[in-house]
């Protein structure tokens, strides 16, 4: 019997520290079993641009951290998201140049709009696969234009409505994608479709640091997305697991939470910027959590120490078998690979209950170290 081909996908990536190679130690195995192995970029790596206002920029990290990337295994990248232009177009070029000196693929930014919706392509073990990247989380200084660098985006209109008697109170939130942006990404999937045998779709998307919790837009554009042709779906964004779902016969990964994710900058003590100050202080308040102290590369929800890594098997007629590897975070800010015992189904029942708990009918069963989606 044929292995499968192995696809895999993490959740991001910030590398924010030194010696970043370390951080990827302890999952080396698990990369390395991987025929393609997708990730996210979150931040800019470069010493040059001017920091960009109107949001809350994150620092750009040192351009020799990015390298541990190519180390570690990885294939692809997705860059679009909130944070990819927080050193304008000066970051974004020496990103991508960094990243192709490495021989890796990225999707979803760009000096101009035709840049950052152009697909990241590659074939190995003789299956072609492609990556597509959009941010529907904003700022929209950070999009992409005719002549502007910045990343490819999905427009996300939110409008609360009042639901009972008691202005002021809590309202319901409504959040769709404007269909000029929608039928722009279906276009980018028709125009590569015919072009590769696999088409994975990112989105930067969802709701930070709230368990769970899938916004309203989130199903309607993965799902939207499976419609005009994708394969696969993943999210990154809300630095926190989502759930997972299957929809015509096709995965959606909501959120893959966290991978190599070490700052400093979202840390209040210490931080000597006032405004990622202000910001660290503020986001427990508005979300409800206190970062662990004994994690100080990792300030975020204590939930956020659940992870996996998409594990995606294609057999040799190209039908894809879902599936995920738990992870754990540890106090060193590196992810742990964890297997079929009592941690790792820990892992596979946090994900199955924020699943059902989002409206997510998934089921779950385990297949060695690997936990997959029952009926699909």
């Amino acid at each position: 019997m044929t292995a499968p081909f192995k696809l895999y996908m993490t959740g991001d990536l910030v590398l924010d520290e030194p010696n970043a190679d370390f951080f990827f130690d302890k999952t080396r195995p698990l990369l390395a079993e991987a025929d393609l192995l997708i990730g996210h970029v979150e931040v800019p790596h470069t010493t040059r641009g001017q920091e960009s206002v109107g949001d809350i920029p994150a620092p750009a990290s040192d351009p020799e951290n990015l390298k541990a990337v190519g180390r570690a295994g990885f294939h692809m990248v997705s860059l679009a998201g909130n944070h990819i232009h927080d050193r304008g177009g000066e970051g974004i070029e020496d990103t991508i140049a960094n990243l192709t000196a490495q021989g890796i693929v990225s999707a979803g930014a760009g000096l101009d709009l035709a840049q950052a919706r152009r697909p990241a392509l590659a074939s190995r073990g003789g299956l072609r696969v492609g990556l597509l990247s959009y941010n529907c989380v904003g700022p929209k200084d950070g999009w992409a234009g005719q002549k502007r660098a910045g990343c490819a985006y999905l427009k996300i209109i939110t409008h609360y409505e009042l639901e009972n008697a008691n202005p002021g109170g809590p309202p319901k939130v409504y959040t769709f994608a404007d269909p000029d942006t929608v039928e722009a990404m279906q276009t980018d999937i028709a125009g590569i479709r015919d072009r590769v045998d696999v088409l994975v779709v990112a989105f930067h998307k969802g709701v930070v640091h709230t368990p769970a919790h899938i916004a309203m837009y989130e199903k309607a554009v993965s799902r939207a997305a499976i419609e005009a042709g994708a394969d696969i779906v993943i999210g990154h964004h809300a630095h926190i697991l989502r759930g997972v779902e299957v929809w015509r016969g096709k995965p959606i990964f909501h959120g893959l939470g966290n991978f190599v994710t070490v700052t400093r900058a979202l840390t209040a003590e210490g931080n000597d910027n006032p405004v990622r100050r202000a910001w660290a202080e503020k986001r427990k308040a508005l979300f409800g959590f206190e970062p662990d102290p004994d994690y100080p590369l990792y300030p975020f929800h204590p939930e956020a120490k659940n992870g996996m890594v998409a594990a995606c098997h294609i057999d040799a007629s190209g039908a894809i078998s879902p599936g995920f590897r738990p992870i754990w975070m540890t106090p060193t800010g590196q992810p742990e690979p964890l297997g079929a015992d009592a941690r790792g189904r820990g892992v596979a029942d946090y994900v199955a209950a924020i699943s059902h708990k989002a409206g997510l009918k998934t089921e779950f069963a385990w297949e060695g170290d690997r936990v997959v989606f029952k009926g699909a």
